[in-house]
């Protein structure tokens, strides 16, 4: 199982960091925009609308890009009542199952996201914006957080299996 879970544990290491650079970039041109909005209005007495517009709709590519790494940090909303009241061993099997479900959710979510991304794509749409900018790009990021999310799942599914595997042999 190591040969697998080394390569995976690689790919998620190089992805995890390439989505929280994104994630600081988008962060920083949203702060900007908003400044930017802030600032010519100030100045000229009235502001461009995309400034305003711009962050909500880079909402998308801050949030669902980082499910993975944020399952894997554990920074994700969790309910931790839980493991004060049963066993370690136990809380492996549940690790275990929330990452199944995590895994197969991601794979149908994908899914979804992609056929979404296809279909604006293929309609042409553009967002209701000062510039144009086709909604398929805004569409794309939900295919891209989940399948980042299925390979971080993955990871996390094979590790707690090998934990579950070595803790039955000792």
């Amino acid at each position: 199982m190591n040969n697998i879970l080394l390569p995976l544990q690689f790919i998620n290491a190089v992805l995890s960091k390439i989505t929280f650079f994104i994630a600081m970039a988008i962060v920083c041109i949203m702060v900007l925009a908003l400044s930017a909005s802030a600032l010519t209005r100030y100045i000229s007495g009235h502001g461009f609308d995309w400034f305003i517009e711009l962050p909500p709709a880079l909402v998308s590519w801050l949030v669902f890009p980082m499910l993975g790494p944020l399952l894997k940090t554990g920074n994700h909303i969790e309910v931790d009542f839980v493991s004060t009241i049963i066993s370690n061993k136990k809380i492996k099997y549940i690790k275990f199952f929330v990452y199944l479900i995590s895994l197969i959710s991601s794979f149908i979510f994908f899914k979804a996201g992609l056929d979404a991304t296809v279909l604006f794509y293929n309609l042409g749409q553009m967002m209701e914006l000062e510039i144009d900018v086709p909604i398929w790009i805004m569409f794309l990021s939900f295919p891209v957080g989940f399948i980042i999310m299925g390979l971080f799942s993955l990871e996390l599914l094979l590790q707690t299996l090998n934990e579950i595997y070595k803790d039955r042999f000792n």
